[in-house]
């Protein structure tokens, strides 16, 4: 395997739905061998729709057109125990640290990483019924049909999210496939809407701004739509520290395994580190200064109930691999990991008005 974009294996889906159960074995191996040697992996024919893929990526291209002030009527809450809504540019730091409340330079840790801003703005969208993390939506009348497209394409994407954890459990040999669908009912995923503004190149290259740094995922999986910008890098499976771009399958998933699947599965699936980096030019300003395209993504994110206990399965532990992690509960990893990512105070765009957790 070479640090290239072939490197990021392509499973086809098309035959699951109607294959016979040692077909499905078949491609439950191709798409759980992928997330053992690389972590990533593109599924093509998937089961959401190219139209309504397209129509999402207009719908969110039209919510980051809107003014600021508009898109403000949906403000992501303050802290980070629930994500949802509006996050202006600035506001999300995300970074591989994870904060730690008994470190006694924790809080120091957290102001040097936030120097340096993350330059993208996101929409967060949940389910109506998941209590922990209300939704936070933009009125119906600033952008009518948002809402009701919005919670049919996050469930569009369950669906097909339903049909992976099948696959992977076949994969794995737990035997019964639908054994992680016991511990996601789907109402604690989360949908994401993704734009990266155009930026100076030359300010991505010293690190004086950010996309999105090396990070993983916390959950099961992540399903990622992208548009044709480019940008994602992702960790090469045996030169850590060496990243490989991840161009765009039109229309594919590109998938990824979570830490808690990569917990459960005690490392037999790998959660592998990516990122946001500069994408392709578009052109040069009026003095000269070259500019970044602007970049649309779309992810998925497949997360375990909050109350699930995530503990090591009996299919990947033996003798010689020895149990790697204790339990844990997802909600509990969920707010350990999230700690840095949104502060507890946090100064609205265009004014000096700060807001703080209640």
């Amino acid at each position: 395997m070479t640090a290239d974009e072939s490197s990021i294996p392509i499973v086809d889906f098309s035959r699951w739905a109607k294959a016979s159960s040692e077909e499905k074995k078949e491609i439950a191996k191709e798409l759980t061998d992928a997330c053992i040697s690389v972590g990533f992996v593109y599924i093509v024919n998937h089961g959401v729709s190219d139209e309504m893929l397209d129509e999402a990526f207009g719908w969110s291209q039209k919510f980051f057109a809107l003014p600021e002030e508009k898109k403000m009527l949906a403000p992501h809450p303050a802290g980070p125990n629930v994500h949802r809504g509006y996050s202006w540019p600035g506001l999300e730091k995300v970074s591989q640290y994870i904060h730690k409340d008994e470190d006694g330079d924790a809080d120091a840790k957290d102001e040097e990483l936030r120097k340096i801003g993350d330059v993208k703005e996101s929409y967060e969208i949940g389910s109506d019924e998941c209590t922990n993390q209300p939704n936070v939506w933009i009125p119906e009348e600033v952008l009518p049909g948002f809402r009701p497209f919005m919670t049919d394409f996050y469930w569009q994407c369950y669906g097909t999210a339903q049909e992976l954890l099948r696959a992977l459990a076949i994969g794995i040999g737990l035997g019964d496939p639908d054994f992680l669908l016991k511990f996601h009912d789907g109402h604690n995923n989360q949908l994401r809407l993704l734009h990266y503004p155009p930026v100076e190149a030359e300010k991505l290259a010293s690190d004086s701004i950010a996309r999105m740094p090396a990070h993983t995922d916390w959950g099961s999986i992540t399903m990622l739509f992208q548009d044709d910008c480019g940008g994602l890098q992702v960790e090469h499976p045996r030169k850590p520290g060496v990243f490989m771009n991840a161009p765009t399958v039109r229309n594919a998933i590109c998938m990824n395994v979570g830490d808690l699947l990569m917990r459960w599965s005690n490392d037999y699936l790998k959660s592998t580190l990516h990122r946001v980096t500069s994408p392709p030019l578009s052109g040069k300003t009026a003095d000269g200064k070259s500019m970044t395209r602007a970049r649309y993504s779309i992810p998925y994110f497949v997360s375990p109930n909050p109350d699930a206990l995530i503990e090591c399965l009996p299919a990947c532990t033996n003798t010689q691999n020895p149990v790697k992690y204790g339990p844990v509960v997802q909600e509990d990893y969920r707010r350990m990991r999230a700690k840095l990512q949104y502060p507890e105070k946090q100064n609205m765009p265009g004014a000096a008005k700060t807001v703080s957790v209640a």
